[in-house]
């Protein structure tokens, strides 16, 4: 190995920051007035969402996980969360 890739080992950092966060989540709900806004690659093919949502954000879009959000589940490769859209319910799963 010629070099150390720092970024690779930042971003595996960082995703592992976010699983974390999201299963204290899953087990204690939010404290107090925090939240999440997340923002991912809508065109991702790992990516599972309505395709209208796709069709609307093609390339990002940016979520809030706050007040209105339902059955978030984390595994080791991502996590899926319910989420108000224009008043329905869509269920995206969003990969680290």
């Amino acid at each position: 190995m010629d070099t150390l890739n720092y970024d690779q080992l930042i971003q595996e950092a960082l995703r592992g920051v976010v699983r974390k966060s999201l299963e204290a989540v899953v087990k204690k709900g939010l404290p107090g007035t925090h939240h999440f806004y997340i923002s991912f690659r809508t065109d991702r093919k790992d990516v599972k969402m309505p395709e209208h949502l796709r069709e609307k954000h093609p390339n990002e879009v940016t979520i809030v996980l706050q007040h209105q959000f339902w059955d978030l589940e984390v595994d080791a490769k991502g996590f899926g969360v319910s989420l108000s859209f224009n008043g329905a319910q869509e269920r995206l799963y969003v990969p680290y």
